[in-house]
């Protein structure tokens, strides 16, 4: 019954998950909740927001489309230098006014700052907004300086549903409201035009050629944003909805923005493709914006398709239980659906019911809000997709080190009961003691296994394919594995003990003591054996768990206290072994690495043929 019970296998895998959680974090990922540590092994599908995750969320101007024209801007970050191309040619401001009333509007229709400390320029707020206040300061525009002309009376906040966002400056007795959104959503609520002369109806004409500029710049993986104004009734009374106010509107312009691709990202998608996993990406940007940075990422591929959200509403469950596979990109997005689909990973509020739902929420610890971080599984501290990444290879490490402790303490645990088992039924004295196995199971056993919890990540795990996710620890295969590991160390220490017993005839102490090391030492050499199922301990590597190594001359030396320490030699009823017997032990109980090792070697050379 002693040997029955794993008694260190609850303590292990409570020390095994938390280091691996230690290690987790300095690889940016925080685990809010154990589990998911197991659950990352199985992962097979990853959907992920694209700005600020798969890009730097470094937002620069490059291009501005007002009057009928396109304009370029240089300049990279947030300093304020720079210059305004038209057709390569740089132009003075003064002769394109328009394009100043433009940049007045995006400040105006702005909730973020900009700091500078000494030559570094910080963003306070949404990335977005700050490249728009870079671009106003190229043109010497300064937001304190408009905000005092034209006051702030009230704001309608962005949300994902509208898709827009409204200020509302000015006095009592004029109030402006200006508006800047996604264009396609923005454009059909504007009825005028600002051209350089002044301002006219808009036009079908002018809708077909706005969208067609959109459509170009957002091609070129840029976001682009849209900018608007509307003149309200005298006596604005602050608190009205967006219904009364963002219509009407008059079009100004569009400005394009990128937002570069982190340059580490890439190599992980590729990282993911080989592990298995489909990579989904899911934003509120234009389609063609998502669909530009996911080809230069290498999300996408030519059997890959994109859809909006507006595609996806028109799409019933069962049609789109067929195209989801085919599906990588996700665009002009809505909260309700990113609940269609699972392991979201996200910043804002809006994403809190769909990372509830999904196998593992993740948030971002930088820009997330509390209330993503507190529904979420795991939180990312620094916002990249490849500490997502990361995180999945350390849970398939972790998952795959769990194993090898549990695998190694129940094929243990197996010779133990057989050590015992096979005596009675062949009528010998018992071989052990039941603190003899307490001994092994508590002691000797436990820093092997926790060793074998650290044990360095296989270079080949991310080539593997997930595992599937009702996969359970103990697989039929690795029973029958443990039962003949198990029978290996159960006949290496009953050999030991007829031996000493009757051959050398030095009484029972003496044989159970030779079985009870035999017993413990053999199961050091079998902690090696745990390691990798089908490699070669010396092919991987002797040295490199050095926790291992040490953790097995830790439980050598604490048996042989129990050998040869007159108070515990009382207490454990052991005696002194000779050097014949001393010879005998080591000789008998490598027995169980050697024979791994020819297993191992055996399958390599079948596989080999095989190929």
């Amino acid at each position: 019954a002693v040997a029955a019970i794993p008694e260190g296998l609850p303590a292990v895998v409570t020390i095994a998950l938390a280091l691996g959680v230690q290690r987790m974090v300095k690889r940016h990922a925080l685990i809010r909740k154990l589990p998911s540590v197991e659950t990352l092994g199985c992962a097979t599908v990853i959907c992920s927001d694209k700005t600020g995750t798969l890009t730097k969320n470094e937002m620069t101007v490059r291009a501005i489309y007002a009057g009928g024209s396109l304009f370029r801007v240089t300049g990279i970050g947030y300093e304020p230098k720079g210059f305004f191309l038209l057709n390569e040619n740089r132009i003075s401001l003064k002769d394109f006014p328009y394009i100043v009333k433009m940049l007045d509007l995006c400040v105006l229709c702005n909730g973020a700052r900009i700091n500078r400390d000494k030559d570094n320029y910080k963003i306070i707020g949404d990335p977005t907004e700050g490249a728009l206040l870079t671009a106003a300061a190229k043109a010497g525009i300064d937001k304190y300086e408009k905000e005092k002309e034209f006051p702030l009376l009230d704001e309608i906040p962005f949300d994902s549903q509208r898709k827009m966002m409204t200020m509302i400056r000015g006095t009592v007795e004029r109030p402006i409201a200006f508006v800047k959104g996604a264009p396609d959503i923005l454009l059909n609520n504007c009825e005028r035009i600002e051209i350089g002369a002044g301002t006219r109806a808009l036009t079908d004409s002018d809708r077909e050629d706005i969208l067609k500029v959109n459509d170009s710049l957002a091609g070129s993986a840029m976001r682009v944003l849209a900018v608007a104004y509307r003149e309200l009734s005298k006596g604005y009374k602050k608190g009205e909805d967006s219904v009364s106010v963002e219509q009407e509107l008059t079009f100004i312009g569009l400005v394009a923005m990128i937002d570069p691709p982190r340059e580490e990202v890439k190599d992980a998608i590729a990282e993911c493709k080989t592990a298995g996993i489909k990579i989904v990406m899911i934003t509120g940007d234009h389609k063609n914006t998502a669909v530009a940075v996911a080809r230069e990422l290498g999300l996408s591929d030519a059997d890959s398709m994109a859809l909006t959200g507006e595609e996806l509403d028109n799409i019933n469950e069962e049609t789109f239980a067929l195209m989801i596979e085919r599906v990588s990109i996700y665009a002009r997005v809505s909260p309700e659906h990113k609940l269609r689909i699972v392991a979201m990973t996200g910043d804002g509020v809006n994403d809190a019911p769909a990372l509830k739902e999904s196998d593992i929420g993740v948030a971002m610890g930088i820009t997330g809000t509390d209330v993503t971080k507190e529904v979420s599984d795991m939180v990312i501290t620094d916002d990249n997709f490849a500490s997502i990444v990361s995180a999945v290879e350390e849970g398939r490490g972790i998952y795959d080190n769990i194993k090898k402790f549990i695998h190694y303490l129940l094929s243990c645990n197996a010779g133990e009961i057989l050590v015992m088992f096979t005596a009675s039924l062949i009528g010998l004295p018992a071989p052990l003691l039941p603190i003899h196995i307490l001994w092994v199971n508590l002691v000797t056993d436990g820093f092997p296994a926790l060793a074998l919890g650290v044990d360095p990540v296989s270079p080949d795990i991310m080539k593997r394919m997930p595992r599937p996710k009702n996969e359970s620890v103990l697989t039929k295969k690795s029973v029958t594995v443990m039962l003949a590991q198990g029978s290996f160390i159960a006949f290496c220490s009953l050999f030991a003990f007829v031996i000493v017993l009757y051959i050398e005839k030095e009484g029972l102490g003496r044989a159970r003591t030779a079985a009870f090391f035999v017993l413990a030492c053999s199961q050091l050499f079998h902690s090696f054996n745990c390691r990798s199922a089908t490699e070669s301990l010396f092919k991987r590597g002797l040295f490199t768990n050095k926790k291992l190594i040490l953790a097995t001359l830790v439980s050598f030396f604490l048996q042989m206290s129990v050998v040869y320490i007159p108070f515990l030699q009382k207490v454990f009823k052991t005696e002194p072994l000779g050097l014949f017997d001393w010879v005998l032990v080591i000789a008998i109980s490598s027995f169980p690495l050697w024979a791994m090792e020819t297993v191992k070697a055996v399958g390599k050379a079948k596989e080999s043929s095989r190929k």
